[in-house]
Parts: structure tokens; C-alpha cells; sequence
């Protein structure tokens, strides 16, 4: 019986299988999709339409302080807008608007085509119907179910309403950026006009303004996005060439109308606005109805914004025939317990144009306000060093690096405390090169959020940085100082829910351990001299406070930066462009802001002070050598400070020594020298070079390291009369 033949697979018929079988799963599967879209869409609201959800944001007391989204908002019917500003708009969002009928196939078909090819173009898919949908039912998400859904709303629409009621709708709800909705508050916000008042080049750059608004807002962008605009108004011919030609050559001055503030804390709402554009995006946060709940303290944030809005707490404008430039200014408030951000104001005024928030965008020197951080908080915490610590204030140089106290004098050995509260700076440099260490110093900064560039060298001991500090970081860093030594990253933002109250995001920043207690509380008692007696009195509040003053070469830029047990600030005055202030110091202006925002915001909190941490002792040492005092330490040279248990030094000074000095040349007396004078004073390993020697402050009680070589045998010996010096075996050196 012959074997039965096998049917050999035919490709083709393989091939078209395949397809068919495709093609059914793929249309069942669009059928599903589509019956899931229908079934879940949005329900129909017509007032949608004309309104968007504004978010709302929250003060630390949860009380509703302003809402981003529907506060600048005025409705302008269809034929008070120019036929000029309508047709701006139709050409660059949706030039076939008036001959489809909701969605656009041939603008889908060029997108895709533009996706394909990586090429530009001016026009997106979505027709300004489905935008009109989109911003009134459907959610961000760009999913294949929300398009569809899209689709289907936009055929509602165009058959419940004629195109010049779609295009009035559309043209009161879009979003201009600088908090204006709709086309009359856009007109008001950039150009201080009624929307019938707009030139043809202000309505291209309004209509160039909503695909990416605050960037197109800013002045270079502007002027470059609105010409785009006129010429693709030109190429569809709504305009001719001579018009377009015209418009180009008329100046924006978008800034007349930006400088009114729109809403209330507009810098605090701007930062915590940005931070939820990062994780929400733009159309979600400007309407989506979220439930912004901030951190922000009514009562400080308000103190703020009036201190520094008064002409009165900044120096005088810089003058020259052509300009007059004020010198601006930044502050910023924090609760060191938790790092939220109780104020924050980044300029004297709110203008929408420079988009620029100084207090957490301008990176300037800090000065000396950074000497606590860089140099005497890392030489506590990492070599036992202290308040009572002694350096010798006197000339030095590091290579080609030699710094400068700010007035011309050296001071001699002093005490860290007595450095950190005059604010001497060779001390501060000494501390940082000799005793700390640069890398040692970069890596303690890094825990204060502070990120120091190593390659600054001894200079940033002085606040000398490439980079910069924002007002925001200080307030933050000076918080660990004031809680024990654990760094909180600030935020603004508490809690973010949605319209139904699900939350969907907590801001939480977990402690971190900078520094120990100890070394945080030994730079609050040096600091606290700085605001009772040193450098910083203008700061002094009717209860503790710890604070340093900063102050840059030829006075670009002031700060003052400060805290108490429940609140710590930053203040920075300066030029954008840094420009000197002669004879102003951190000191005056600054401490006068932080003062007056200080006391309006702790009004109602009572005064406590700093809590001192076990491991604190109290010792007596002889502050010209930082050790205990010896048999010849006098008694004004000794001081009782501070000291981490485990440190206070267990030597006896070796300093001070009974010296005999020749009472004709005043060096060390040689045994032919006929008139001594025995006296303490202090000999140390090293000596004044001779041009610095009458510079030092004490100078005179440092034994002189040279032997007379004036007197030598058989030379006449004067006679010693009885009550003379030269009979005096010890003579204070204080006296002479």
C-alpha cells in the first residue's frame, strides 16, 4: 500500500495565516480598548469647559493662603479679541481649526512623520479642540485609552458647539505662564493692556507663549519664539509680508506688566511651584486641583517680604550718568528641628522676568559668615580644639596666598573665641591650613549640604569659593549648629493630595549626624558672643541668639546668618552683578533684616536657651598658651571657658618666663650689660620678622630671641641708683 504523501507547508498560505491571526487579535484588542475608553469616560460636565481646578496651597497651620490656577483669571468674549490674536493662535496650534471636525488626520499624520524623521516642526497632532478637552476632562498621562477618550470628547464638543465658542473657551482657559489664565490676563500680565489693545507682535508672542510659557517668557526667548510665530502666521497667509516685517521691528517690553505681583508670596510659591512641576508636571500642578499642604509661617514669610522691601535696610543705589542699579537682597528662614522652611524670599521685588530667586539660585561668597562651617566647627569636632584654643595673629603667607584681617592691625595670640567674635581673619586661615586640613574641611562642609571645591585652596577658610553659597544652604547649615549638630535637607512642602484628599506624596527629611553635640554647642556659646559683643550686635534679640557676620573684599556681598533654639536664618545683601559697597559690612544691613524678621516671627514662642549637652566642662587656662596656667601666668592673662570633657589640656603653660633684658638696647641681656630688667613675658619657638615686630599688639611682651651685643669688657659700667628700674626685678609687662 503506498505511503500517504505529506502536504508540504506552503509559505504564502503560512505567511497570510500568521496575518489573519494577527489582525483578529489586533482588532479585538483595539475593540477592547475602545469598549473600556467608552465605558470609563469622563463624565460630561459642560462647566469643565469653562473653569479649570486650581491647586490650592496650605500654610503650617493648614490654612489656605492662595490658589494657583483660577485666582488671575477674567473671561473676555470671542468678539473682543482681535481677528489678528485669533488668527496667531489658529496658525501656530491648529491651522485647519475651522474645517475639521475635532481631530485633525493630517496633523496626526505630519507628527508621526516628524517622529519618524526626527525633523521640527511648528504645529502639534492635537487640534485646539482636543486641547480644550484635554485640559478640562482628561488627566496628563499619555496613554493609548486617554487619546482615544480624547478623540471621542472632541467629537462632542465640535457637535454641541460652533468653532468661535470652542475657540472663546480655549482661548479663556489656557495657561500663559507668570500665573495668568486666559487671554485677557495674559494681556494684562505682560503688557498692562486690555486684550482689544493687542498688537499683532504681542499676540504672536502670547501665542507662542503655551508651549513651554516660562521659558518663553524670558526676554532673549521671547522675541525669538514670537517671531516663529509671525512666520508661520505669514506662510498660511493670514497676514502679508510687509505686516509681519513690522510686528518683528516692535519691541516687547514684556516687563511693564511683570512687575506686578500676580499672588501673594510669590517667591515661597514659586519654589515650592517648581519643586512640584519636578515630580507632578506642569499641566498637573496648574490644573489639577492638588492640595498643596507647605510649610511655610504666615507671620515670618510676611516679616520678610516687608524687611526687605524697605528702602531703609539697604545701602544707597550705585549712580553713573546712564544707570541706577539697587543693590539686592535675599533671606531665608528655617526651623532647625525640622528643616522646613518657615520664609524664603529671593529679591526686594517679585519681577517674573529675571526669573531669578536669590535666595535659592544665587550662589555668592559667603565671606566670613562660612568661617564657623570651613575652618573652627572641623578643628572642634576633629582636633580637640576649642573656644580657649590659642592663635597667634600675626603675618603669614600659604605659597602666593596671604590673607588680611579686615583693618590693619594683628592682634597677636588670642583665644578662638576672641577670633570668631571680632571676626579676625588670619586666625580663621591658621585654623584651616595648620590644624584642620583642606580635604578634612571639604568633607565636614559636605555634611553641612555644602559642597566645597578643594582646588579654592586657603581661601575658602575665608568664604574665597568658586562656586558660591545660596542664602538657603547657610540658613540650613547654621541649623545643625542650633540642633545639636544633625544637618535636616529643608524642604517647603509637607504633603501633596489630590482633589479627593489621597495623598499622593510626603516630604519627609531624615536627621543626619553632621557633627557631635558637643561641637555644635561650643560654636552657638562662641557665636552668641559674636551677637552680644562681637561683630553682630545690631542682630541682638530680647532673648539668645547665636549669629556671624560675612563680609567680601571691597563689600560685594553682605551677609549675616543666625539662628535661636526654634529658628535660623540667612540674609544676603548684594549687586546681581557683583559691585563693591565701600565702608558696608555684613554686620549692619543684613543684621538689622534678620533681626526684624526674627522678632515678628517669635513674637508669640517664648524664649529658651541653647541646651548644653552633657560632656561640657567649664576650665581655667592661660590664654597665651591655651594650657593650664603656671607660676608665672598673670592673673589677666588667664580665662576660664568651655571645653569638650577630654580636651582641657593637662600641661602647664611654659610661655610666660622670667626674662632679663638689657634696659639700654631692650634685648636679651649678655653678662656685660650693666642695667637689666627682669620681667615675665612670653618666648615662643618662633619670633616677629623685624618689619612686622612693632605691628603685633603685643609686641612688647614677647622675649626678644637676640643678645645684646652693645655692652662687652672693659667698657664703662654706669652706677645703679637705688629706686630706679633697673633695681626692679619683676615689672608687669602690661605696663610697659
Amino acid at each position: 500500500m503506498p505511503k500517504k504523501r505529506k502536504k508540504r507547508l506552503n509559505p504564502a498560505r503560512l505567511v497570510l495565516l500568521i496575518v489573519l491571526i494577527a489582525l483578529l487579535v489586533s482588532l479585538s484588542g483595539s475593540l477592547f480598548l475602545l469598549a473600556t475608553s467608552i465605558k470609563d469616560l469622563p463624565k460630561w460636565d459642560e462647566n469643565k469647559l469653562y473653569s479649570s481646578a486650581a491647586s490650592s496651597y496650605y500654610d503650617q497651620d493648614g490654612n489656605l493662603f492662595a490658589r494657583i490656577g483660577e485666582e488671575n483669571r477674567e473671561i473676555v468674549r470671542i468678539k473682543d479679541i482681535p481677528v489678528s490674536t485669533q488668527e496667531a493662535f489658529i496658525a501656530i496650534e491648529d491651522v485647519r481649526f475651522y474645517s475639521h471636525h475635532g481631530v485633525d488626520l493630517r496633523g496626526i499624520a505630519r507628527a508621526l512623520w516628524r517622529d519618524l524623521t526626527g525633523g521640527s516642526m511648528e504645529q502639534g497632532a492635537s487640534t485646539i479642540t482636543q486641547q480644550l478637552v484635554k485640559l478640562s476632562f482628561l488627566t496628563p498621562e499619555k496613554k493609548v485609552k486617554r487619546k482615544i477618550q480624547e478623540v471621542i470628547l472632541s467629537f462632542m464638543v465640535e457637535r454641541r458647539y460652533s468653532k468661535q465658542e470652542i475657540l472663546e473657551m480655549y482661548l479663556n482657559k489656557v495657561y500663559f505662564g507668570n500665573g495668568a489664565y486666559g487671554i485677557q490676563s495674559a494681556a494684562r500680565t505682560y503688557f498692562d493692556k486690555n486684550v482689544d489693545q493687542l498688537t499683532l507682535s504681542q499676540s504672536a508672542f502670547l501665542a507662542g507663549l503655551l508651549r513651554a510659557p516660562n521659558y518663553y517668557s524670558l526676554p532673549k526667548e521671547a522675541t525669538a519664539r514670537r517671531d516663529v510665530v509671525l512666520a508661520t502666521v505669514l506662510k498660511y497667509g493670514f497676514i502679508t509680508r510687509d505686516q509681519a516685517d513690522e510686528a518683528k521691528k516692535e519691541p516687547l517690553n514684556i516687563e511693564k506688566g511683570l512687575k506686578k505681583n500676580l499672588y501673594p508670596h510669590p517667591y515661597f510659591i514659586d519654589f515650592v511651584t517648581k519643586q512640584l512641576i519636578k515630580v507632578f508636571g506642569e499641566e498637573t500642578v496648574y490644573k489639577g486641583g492638588l492640595q498643596v499642604y507647605t510649610t511655610m509661617d504666615k507671620q515670618a514669610q510676611q516679616a520678610a517680604e516687608k524687611a526687605l522691601t524697605s528702602s531703609k535696610n539697604f545701602p544707597a543705589s550705585w549712580r553713573d550718568p546712564e544707570n541706577i542699579l539697587q543693590p539686592e537682597g535675599a533671606a531665608v528662614f528655617v526651623d532647625p528641628q525640622t528643616g522646613y522652611i518657615r520664609a524664603l524670599v529671593g529679591g526686594r521685588e517679585h519681577t517674573h522676568q529675571l526669573q531669578l530667586d536669590r535666595a535659592t539660585m544665587a550662589r555668592r561668597q559667603p565671606g566670613s559668615s562660612f568661617k564657623p562651617i570651613i575652618d573652627y566647627a572641623p578643628a572642634i569636632e576633629l582636633k580637640r580644639m576649642g573656644p580657649a584654643s590659642v592663635i597667634d595673629d600675626i603675618p603669614v603667607s600659604y605659597g602666593s596666598y596671604t590673607p588680611h584681617n579686615y583693618d590693619p592691625n594683628y592682634r597677636g595670640l588670642i583665644t578662638m573665641r576672641t577670633a570668631v567674635t571680632l571676626s579676625i581673619n588670619i586666625p580663621a586661615v591658621k585654623t584651616l591650613v595648620d590644624h584642620v586640613g583642606i580635604s578634612n574641611a571639604v568633607n565636614f562642609a559636605k555634611g553641612l549640604g555644602i559642597t566645597v571645591d578643594p582646588d579654592n585652596g586657603a581661601s575658602m577658610a575665608l568664604g574665597g569659593l568658586h562656586k558660591g553659597v545660596t542664602p538657603l544652604q547657610m540658613a540650613a547649615a547654621y541649623s545643625a549648629f542650633a540642633n545639636g549638630g544633625f544637618y535636616i535637607e529643608p524642604t517647603a512642602i509637607l504633603k501633596v493630595e489630590d482633589q479627593e484628599g489621597n495623598i499622593l506624596k510626603e516630604y519627609k527629611s531624615d536627621p543626619k549626624q553632621a557633627m557631635k553635640k558637643t561641637t555644635a554647642f561650643l560654636i552657638t556659646s562662641m557665636l552668641k558672643d559674636v551677637v552680644d559683643h562681637g561683630t553682630g550686635t545690631n542682630a541682638r534679640l530680647n532673648r539668645p541668639a547665636a549669629g556671624k557676620t560675612g563680609t567680601t573684599d571691597e563689600g560685594k556681598d553682605l551677609w549675616f546668618v543666625g539662628y535661636t533654639p526654634s529658628l535660623a536664618g540667612a540674609v544676603w545683601i548684594g549687586y546681581d552683578t557683583p559691585k563693591s559697597m565701600p565702608q558696608e559690612f555684613g554686620g549692619r544691613y543684613p543684621a538689622f533684616i534678620w533681626k526684624q524678621v526674627m522678632q515678628e516671627a517669635l513674637k508669640n514662642i517664648p524664649a529658651t536657651d541653647f541646651r548644653q549637652p552633657a560632656g561640657i566642662v567649664t576650665a581655667t587656662v592661660d590664654n597665651k598658651s591655651g594650657l593650664l596656667p603656671g607660676p608665672n601666668t598673670p592673673a589677666e592673662d588667664m580665662t576660664t571657658d568651655l571645653f569638650v570633657d577630654g580636651t582641657v589640656p593637662t600641661e602647664v603653660d611654659n610661655t610666660h618666663v622670667l626674662v632679663e633684658r638689657c634696659a639700654q638696647s631692650g634685648l636679651l641681656a649678655s653678662e656685660y650689660c650693666p642695667d637689666r630688667i627682669a620681667r615675665i613675658m612670653i618666648k615662643l619657638p618662633y619670633s616677629l620678622p623685624d618689619q612686622y615686630a612693632n605691628k603685633v599688639a603685643d609686641h612688647f611682651m614677647r622675649a626678644p630671641d637676640k643678645i645684646c651685643t652693645d655692652h662687652g669688657p672693659g667698657l664703662e659700667i654706669p652706677s645703679v641708683q637705688p629706686g630706679t628700674e633697673q633695681e626692679q626685678l619683676l615689672l608687669p609687662y602690661e605696663n610697659q
